[in-house]
């Protein structure tokens, strides 16, 4: 029988893809669970047109990202902390330190935009990642300094 997957299925295909699979599996697996549909000529132009959607939709998500990431694109961010001995810094500059400096320059990004192993524990500039979409990052540099004592 031949169906077309409404979901990517491992193993099988992704969605969209029309397949040959056993009537069993089909009508007792497949299709009860919302899997996949029957591969009518309706149905196939049903899917090719929410595939057409969702591919412009990434389209514009993209386009987005390009336009921040051209902003984004040689900035530095400063960061002061406290410092003890040896330029160590007391705590760590974390995502959200960088996130709300950030929104000071005027970017609203996310936390998962953010992507970083650990925490910033010395003074300098560091080099951050910023993934804005799923094709698009941009590196930025975040600057540490002490914090000036009053």
């Amino acid at each position: 029988m031949k169906v077309i997957l409404r979901s990517d299925l491992e193993g099988y295909g992704f969605m969209g893809d029309v397949i040959e699979v056993k009537d069993g599996f089909a009508n007792n697996y497949l299709i009860p669970r919302g899997l996949a549909l029957p591969a009518t000529e309706g149905n196939v132009k049903h899917i090719r047109d929410i595939l057409a959607q969702k591919r412009r939709k990434l389209e514009r998500e993209k386009e987005s990202a390009q336009k921040i990431a051209k902003k984004l694109e040689g900035t530095i961010v400063e960061v002061k902390r406290k410092v003890g001995e040896g330029g160590k810094l007391f705590g760590s500059v974390t995502v959200s330190d960088i996130l709300q400096a950030l929104k000071e320059k005027g970017f609203e990004l996310d936390r998962k935009n953010i992507l970083m192993k650990s925490g910033i524990r010395e003074i300098g500039i560091h080099t951050i990642s910023v993934r804005l979409h799923r094709e698009v990052s941009v590196d930025i540099k975040v600057d540490v300094k002490p914090e000036e004592e009053e």
